[in-house]
């Protein structure tokens, strides 16, 4: 099997983003000082991250049960899964000394990057299965 349609991998990956958004959430700066100012800068972060979770954890599922698992294990479960893990980081994020947590708009960019996340893994899957098998390094 070529590396990049393990689902092992894809499953490790989530694993590690996950925990890497807990150890990011613990940090009380969100933003180095001194930068430019960038109105809602945070949400935009919060989408794009959990776009790469989506990805991730969608890949997943589509390599362990295939495109023809019912559109529930495909779409529903891992967008519903990132929500409450959004969910919870927003709330881990009160106990941060200098971070606000359980804002709903963060929430919101975290399901509708998860969302993304998951359209655009169904969308690129294809092309996933048909470069793994052309491309020799990959394996």
């Amino acid at each position: 099997m070529r590396l990049t349609t393990s689902p092992r991998l894809w499953l490790t990956a989530f694993f590690f983003w996950a925990a890497t958004l807990y150890i990011l959430s613990s940090f009380s700066k969100t933003m180095p000082e001194g930068g430019p100012e960038i109105p809602h800068i945070d949400k935009v972060l919060h989408f794009g991250y959990f776009l790469g979770g989506g990805i991730m954890l969608a890949t997943h599922i589509l390599l362990k049960k295939g495109t023809t698992a019912p559109f529930f294990v495909r779409i529903i479960i891992p967008i519903a899964l990132l929500a409450i893990i959004g969910a919870l980081d927003e709330y881990h994020q009160t106990f941060t000394p200098g971070r606000s947590g359980n804002d709903p708009f963060d929430w919101l960019a975290d399901v509708l990057g998860a969302a993304t996340g998951v359209a655009l893994a169904h969308a690129l899957h294809p092309r996933l299965l048909k470069f793994s098998s052309k491309n020799p390094h990959f394996t």
